[in-house]
């Protein structure tokens, strides 16, 4: 699925510029990539984040004259606060062809017998534009203590496949807590045995 915005192209650029922007509820954006210069533009806000909120991935930006333009997200810079999103940086992408993007690991459920040690969080895999998923579900149920969890193990959707990484990279391992009071009983059992210091000879 893909969403549509409106963009404005934006010929001046800098600080005072994106403010007034901002302030007409409209977020500073560029697109980049597959050869073409970057093209410099601003979104509606609200379009944007309604976009968001149904996880759409894919857009399709429509400009002045009858243009439009294809992309993912590449990155969002956030203000201070984490609160309200400054800028958007689009990557170009053409529909039917295989392109690569970063996805996000949700794990799901409780191991076995230990705690569980998150390896990977995002993975780059490759498919289609619009198959790319919002979040791949990593099940780790009953996921045992010395059985990691690896990227061949994981369950992708149709069309979906990873990149770079070999099919045994561990994505999450179990580990079993120490407990402390073992941890004095050996400690204490190290010193046994062991001849105290001799005086110093007078």
């Amino acid at each position: 699925m893909s969403a549509t915005l409106k963009g404005q192209k934006r010929d001046r650029r800098g600080t005072r510029d994106a403010r007034v922007l901002r302030a007409r509820g409209r977020i500073p954006a560029c697109i980049q990539g597959e050869g073409k210069e970057n093209l410099n533009l601003s979104i509606e806000e609200h379009e944007f984040l309604a976009a968001r909120r149904h996880h759409e991935h894919l857009f399709d930006i429509e400009l002045e004259g009858g243009e439009t333009e294809t992309a993912l997200i590449r990155e969002l810079q956030w203000n201070s606060f984490g609160e309200k999103i400054i800028h958007v940086e689009f990557r170009r992408v053409v529909r039917g062809r295989k392109t690569e993007a970063e996805v996000e690991l949700t794990f799901v459920g409780h191991p076995k017998g230990g705690i569980l040690n998150h390896l990977m969080t995002h993975i780059t895999i490759e498919a289609l534009p619009s198959m790319i998923p919002d979040e791949i579900e990593v099940k780790v149920d009953g996921l045992e203590p010395g059985k990691p969890l690896c990227v061949k193990d994981l369950v992708l959707p149709e069309g979906v496949s990873v990149r770079d990484l070999p099919g045994d990279a561990q994505v999450a391992t179990v580990s079993v807590p120490r407990d402390d009071d073992e941890a004095g009983e050996g400690a204490e059992d190290e010193g046994e045995g062991v001849a105290a210091p001799a005086p110093p000879a007078e």
